[in-house]
């Protein structure tokens, strides 16, 4: 049984360098291949290839005025689950309260792959809409 886990320092790093938004620190973690998929029908969905959609997402998740809470970081033998709570407020009014799991899949110190679960979807649709 293997007790490899996965060095909770780029986790940190990811999270740290998407809330000072500080791009390439978040893109010097990426692998060139990296996919994120992210559910719902949003602007921000669906799924985008390489660093540079995923750090060009992440700036679009940043420039709504999202404040993400980190509230645990799970390690695993092939990466680490971020368990967040994303909050904003859209100046018409429309509000964002969700929370959710990042899953970075981890090779050779580089992040390959973020997978986004969501409480409530539809709600994050409805707040990354082009209106």
């Amino acid at each position: 049984m293997s007790t490899n886990t996965t060095d909770p320092t780029i986790a940190e790093r990811f999270l740290a360098a998407f809330k000072d938004r500080d791009w390439q620190a978040l893109r010097d973690l990426l692998a060139d291949e990296i996919t994120w998929s992210m559910p719902g029908t949003g602007t921000i969905s669906g799924t985008v290839q390489g660093a540079d959609l995923a750090v060009e997402r992440a700036r679009q998740i940043a420039d709504r005025g999202v404040h993400t809470e980190l509230l645990h970081v799970l390690l695993g033998a092939h990466g680490a689950a971020l368990s967040l709570r994303n909050t904003a407020t859209a100046p018409d009014g429309r509000e964002l309260d969700e929370h959710l799991a990042t899953v970075l899949t981890i090779r050779s110190g580089r992040i390959t792959a973020i997978d986004s679960y969501l409480s409530d979807i539809d709600g994050m649709s409805t707040f990354f809409t082009t209106a």
